[in-house]
């Protein structure tokens, strides 16, 4: 099964721009060959408070998603020093637009 891609808006806005193109290269490859087949072969679930979420690790970088039935709705692509904190934000904010 090959999933569909959702991306939480500050990714293509705040993310992507941040990562040289070496990087950004090599996360596409992954979400491209990887993610969107088997994201729970490759991926790691997260716990505590973002129990529900995932990861794909690449390089120094992190992409956390989340798993629906036919999509993958990634959070963030961020730098491993900082990920856990603006996906935490980024998650409150979803939730409360909903």
């Amino acid at each position: 099964m090959v999933y569909k891609l959702k991306y939480h808006p500050d990714v293509k806005k705040s993310d992507l721009p941040k990562i040289d193109a070496k990087n950004r290269a090599m996360i596409k490859r992954a979400i491209e060959d990887r993610l969107v087949t088997q994201p729970e072969t490759y991926g790691k679930p997260l716990q505590k408070t973002l129990k529900g979420y995932w990861k794909l690790r690449i390089g120094n970088y992190r992409i956390v998603f989340k798993v629906y039935s036919d999509s993958i709705f990634i959070f963030g692509i961020i730098h491993r020093k900082e990920v856990y904190e603006l996906i935490k934000k980024r998650i409150e904010d979803e939730s409360q637009d909903r």
